[in-house]
């Protein structure tokens, strides 16, 4: 086993002295948000602690079965913790509503794996070369000595998966892959989170990815690829805003693309950008950055102001100059 780092055993420490818990992730949870949370929570009820689970958005159709006793809720006002944890969350913002309900709570403590954490809690346990958060809370129960029961390996299984591209993206290490093992061995179950998590898309969303396929444009020689969603787009297909998780591998997938981006219209005056690379010098983090958003080196993504133009001129202007960047490969 890994030596326990010193931020770890304080948590370690603050976890075991606390009742009344609660745990907290970001907006629009994708599979390691909602997979850490549940997981961890399972493990720390199983420790006898009354724990509660908040998140401003509801839980992703295609996730909902690692919750089958609807634990995930919204916040509610005058609630008190002796300790509040957020997980995969890499800034207080991100929370959303839940932000304004947390303020009555003992200790706070972030757990996360973004480089472009803001460590705004009172314990951070931030670690950037861990592809997925599920990997941290994995650690934290065999430091902890919890037992991974089966639903737990579920969710953590879930959360890493899904935060690697099922094992497809550059940042799977060797440990990812050998915690995946651990947890199969504990008991999560493959053919379940497949079928749900990989092959159980609503008909809304193949409508949403027809659009992909035809509106994407390719530009800068054909390095970056990129589309739009916009409100019509989704009132259109009949899909909610949870059914673009992934559209984007689409168009990174294309032979020759180095960088995906997909222009999200929440406004009219105000847009969501994802980003994708796959090429380690391309580092999409330090573009994200630039509109105040961040992520990860492969994948980041940031909130911007301004008319639809102005963002897709600014933002593809921004990938541009990291492309021409890119230093010559070895």
């Amino acid at each position: 086993m890994k030596p326990v780092p010193k931020t770890v055993e304080r948590i370690l420490d603050t976890l075991k002295d606390a009742h009344r818990i609660c745990i907290v992730g970001h907006i629009r949870p994708d599979g390691d948000c909602i997979g850490s949370q549940l997981g961890l929570a399972l493990a720390l009820q199983n420790a006898g602690k009354d724990v509660t689970v908040w998140n401003q958005d509801v839980v992703p159709d295609k996730l909902r079965f690692l919750d089958p006793e609807k634990r995930v809720k919204k916040p509610q006002a005058g609630q008190t913790f002796d300790v509040v944890v957020a997980t995969d969350c890499a800034s207080f913002e991100r929370l959303g509503r839940v932000g304004e309900h947390i303020g009555q709570r003992g200790t706070f403590i972030n757990i996360d794996h973004h480089a472009s954490n803001t460590k705004y809690a009172d314990i951070n346990w931030v670690s950037p070369r861990e592809p997925s958060s599920g990997e941290l809370v994995y650690d934290l129960c065999e430091w902890a000595g919890w037992k991974i029961t089966q639903p737990i390996a579920d969710c953590l299984f879930t959360a890493v998966s899904t935060d690697t591209g099922s094992f497809q993206y550059p940042s799977t290490t060797p440990d990812t892959l050998e915690t995946a093992a651990h947890l199969v061995d504990r008991g999560a179950d493959l053919g379940k989170i497949c079928k749900e998590v990989y092959q159980s898309y609503p008909l809304t969303r193949v409508k949403l990815l027809r659009h992909v396929y035809n509106k994407f444009r390719l530009t800068h020689g054909d390095k970056t690829a990129y589309f739009w969603l916009k409100l019509a787009d989704y009132s259109r297909t009949g899909a909610s805003t949870e059914e673009s998780e992934g559209l984007i591998d689409h168009i990174r997938a294309i032979e020759g693309v180095v960088v995906a981006v997909v222009f999200e219209e929440v406004g009219s005056n105000h847009s969501r950008i994802s980003l994708r690379s796959k090429d380690e010098r391309v580092n999409v983090n330090e573009v994200a950055a630039l509109f105040g958003g961040g992520g990860h080196k492969a994948a980041a993504g940031a909130r911007v102001e301004g008319s639809h133009l102005s963002v897709q001129r600014r933002v593809l202007g921004a990938v541009k100059r990291a492309l021409a960047a890119q230093p010559a490969a070895r």
